[in-house]
């Protein structure tokens, strides 16, 4: 109880400093050593962050502390041409301290119990410039036709205690509950006052938090030697309601967390080389204020009442798709001190040509990553990992939103960065 306290402290303090935007707004991988192997470890064990990744795998990884912290530098932008509200910007706010902590004991040789502190986020964007620059009402307002600073703010905390039990020697099964806390805040929306089912629940409201209840399930299973299976689900958590934010968000505030799953092959070729291949699908096309369209429903949501208006059942979202993974990863040992990673992890773009208007709020486009990994043994019991991220820049473009006039082209765009370390003891 006293590690699951002070995990808990030690995520939280990162949790206000937060942003991830990689497979849509899920982390690119779980744990220093995953994201070092693009994401891939369905079917491995080799840390505490089975919580995260497969629950089945603590069993696994034996008795184990991890904590670490990565550095996140994601580089958004926006910009509007051929209307009569242009405007060009990059959001702030480019750097973040994302902490990291798992733990795992064993129950004798065919039991464990642990926990996993992990975080999501990156529906995040501070535009501050105000600097629409040309035409009517919107010149000199932020890139959505609003008054002062534009930008979102998405924060999720997970604490996954995690239990596995080996069914034999070669299989075992693992179930973590989660236990999910989440904040929230918008910024700069005045201009979409008449399109909300309550304007006083709409933006600038400060932060509001959500929490909720739900389960991953793991199995892993050593089918040879050389040949690691794992498979992992996550089913949609209901979240409580973001109430500040109930003319904004659809469903008066709700912001559930989707469906997940993944399945993953570990290939041990030598005894030095392992090649990891894990396949993932998020599922936001099932929770409304992410999936619903901003385009399609436009028209109905100039009425009152309509339940296509912001925060009502079919209200203006994001029209984010569902988002299909693929993570290789390779591990090397070089000697008995050292071991060498790299990774490439393909997510398709949850924001279709189109859909970009909303989505200057939240402009999570990067699909290509490109990761490098090592740890070191400093001793017999303890290591260093330091792991890299490189999402290459990728951008949607496609015509405003007809409710800044006719006429006009929008992209939005993004790149990261990202660089981490762990401490890793052994006892």
């Amino acid at each position: 109880m006293k590690l699951t306290k002070i995990a808990v402290l030690f995520a939280a303090v990162g949790l206000s400093a937060s942003a991830f935007a990689t497979d849509g707004y899920f982390s690119h991988g779980y744990g220093m050593k995953a994201k070092g192997m693009g994401g891939a470890a369905t079917a491995m064990a080799i840390d505490s962050f089975g919580g995260a990744n497969n629950p089945a795998s603590m069993v696994f990884a034996g008795d184990r502390l991890d904590i670490g912290v990565d550095w996140f530098s994601p580089k958004r932008g926006a910009s509007r041409t051929g209307s009569a509200a242009n405007f060009a910007e990059d959001s702030g706010s480019n750097n973040f301290l994302i902490p990291e902590f798992g733990y795992n004991k064993m129950l004798g040789w065919d039991m464990a119990v642990g926990v996993t502190v992990y975080g999501n986020g990156g529906m995040n964007t501070s535009y501050e410039k105000g600097n629409v620059t040309t035409g009517g009402a919107c010149n000199g307002s932020n890139p959505l036709c609003g008054t002062g600073k534009l930008g979102v703010n998405l924060e999720q905390l997970i604490v996954a205690p995690t239990f596995a039990y080996k069914i034999n020697a070669s299989n075992s099964i693992g179930i973590a509950p989660l236990f999910v806390y989440q904040r929230f805040s918008e910024n700069g929306l005045q201009a979409f006052a008449g399109l909300s089912s309550d304007t006083t629940k709409l933006f600038n409201n400060g932060h509001d938090s959500a929490t909720g209840w739900g389960v991953r399930l793991g199995w892993q299973g050593k089918v040879s030697d050389a040949v690691t299976l794992g498979a992992a689900y996550a089913p949609e958590i209901d979240m409580s309601k973001f109430k500040r934010y109930a003319g904004l968000l659809a469903e008066q505030g709700d912001f559930d967390i989707p469906a997940n799953w993944n399945l993953g092959v570990a290939f041990k070729a030598t005894p030095a080389l392992t090649v990891a291949l894990d396949y993932q699908r998020i599922q936001y096309s099932k929770v409304k204020s992410i999936a619903n369209s901003a385009v399609s429903s436009f028209p109905a949501a100039q009425t009152a009442g309509s339940p296509y208006q912001l925060g009502n059942s079919e209200g203006l979202g994001f029209a984010w798709s569902d988002v299909d993974v693929v993570k290789l990863g390779v591990e090397y040992k070089y000697n008995d001190k050292l071991t060498l990673r790299a990774g490439f992890n393909k997510g398709s773009n949850p924001v279709k040509s189109g859909e970009q208007t909303f989505n200057i709020l939240a402009p999570g486009v990067v699909t290509d990553h490109y990761t490098l990994g090592m740890t070191y043994g400093v001793s017999k019991d303890s290591e260093l990992t330091l792991a890299y991220m490189h999402a290459k820049e990728n951008s949607v473009s496609g015509a405003t939103n007809p409710y800044f006039g006719a006429g006009g082209t929008e992209t939005i765009k993004m790149y990261q960065d990202s660089l981490g370390i762990a401490y890793g003891m052994k006892f």
